[in-house]
């Protein structure tokens, strides 16, 4: 227990640290979107660039990592869309709680636990995360948004295109591309290039959970408490789980097997609580309250729930 918990201390202790220097008026709740832009639009375009660039087309094109973490979410999806809908959940809501559900936080929360489980492919594991959740599990959550809403005469896919079009804008995104394609081109990258993106990496991981803590402060806590329980029930119990159902399902499908430690980074990943703007995106339908609860028990409850999974597959 005390090596899981090297791991997992730090980490919700620099969250409490961002939480408690908000509370006590150190940092201005405002700071943390300053804090966070920097993470989202140079710490992290940096490491994903740096991870891919550097590194064989075959650590990076993943099939078999891929496939788990997407089918595992899809699946996710479908389960979560059911059961709101059976329990009479307004679309709006239901939008939400699948988002809640599946989207975790994997720069901001899953890079720091991988970089302390998994050192040597925790950016690896961020590139191919980053490639599900932006091109996947984020606009599908959005048409599901979208969809709940008065449309205008616009169609569902010209809005699509709208969303995906907003994706590759991302500075994170192109970081990304920006790194496969010198990685497909062999470009060498001067070394003066790689120590800048080292030094400019090693910034996020602590400055990203320091933000998650201190966004944590003032969030609304008014809300229908039932269905954020259910929400959090979604993203730390339910994700993994089906997470590992087609982990263990590959063989019989036919896909790639995967074993070793990207199979125990795929099954944490999934495991993290929702990403940080999961109640901005809720403000614009009215319910940020459900969305706050949501974030604050799943950011708390991850403590516990990602000590049992790394006792399990560690």
């Amino acid at each position: 227990m005390g090596a899981i918990l090297t791991i997992t201390f730090p980490i919700f202790a620099l969250i409490g640290v961002g939480y408690g220097a908000v509370r006590a008026g150190l940092f201005a709740p405002s700071d943390m979107k300053v804090l966070g832009k920097y993470v989202l639009n140079i710490a992290l375009p940096a490491l994903l660039f740096n991870a891919v660039a550097t590194r064989d087309l075959g650590e990076v094109l993943n099939l078999g990592y891929v496939s788990v973490f997407a089918l595992g979410s899809l699946l996710t999806v479908a389960l979560t869309f059911v059961w709101f809908t059976l329990q009479g959940t307004g679309p709006a809501r239901r939008a939400i709680a699948v988002m809640g559900s599946t989207c975790p936080n994997s720069g901001f929360v899953g890079y720091p636990v991988m970089l302390l489980v998994f050192p040597d492919v925790a950016g690896v594991v961020l590139a191919l995360n980053m490639v599900v959740e932006n091109f996947l599990l984020i606009p599908l959550s959005l048409m599901l948004l979208e969809a709940s809403r008065d449309r205008q005469g616009k169609s569902l896919l010209r809005i699509a295109g709208r969303i995906i079009l907003g994706v590759l804008r991302r500075p994170m995104v192109i970081g990304l591309m920006l790194g496969l394609v010198v990685m497909l081109a062999g470009l060498p990258v001067p070394l003066m290039v790689t120590r800048l993106m080292d030094v400019l990496a090693a910034s996020a991981s602590a400055i990203a959970l320091f933000v998650i803590g201190g966004s944590l402060v003032g969030l609304p806590i008014v809300g229908q408490r039932v269905l954020a329980v259910q929400i959090v029930a979604g993203k730390l119990l339910l994700h993994p789980l089906m997470t590992a159902l087609v982990l263990f399902s590959l063989p019989l499908i036919g896909l790639p097997v995967l074993t070793g430690e990207m199979a125990i980074a795929v099954g944490l990943s999934t495991a993290m609580p929702m990403f940080g703007i999961y109640t901005l995106l809720a403000q614009d339908y009215g319910h940020e309250g459900i969305a706050s609860i949501a974030l604050l028990g799943a950011t708390a409850g991850a403590f516990f729930t990602l000590s049992a999974l790394l006792a399990i597959l560690t």
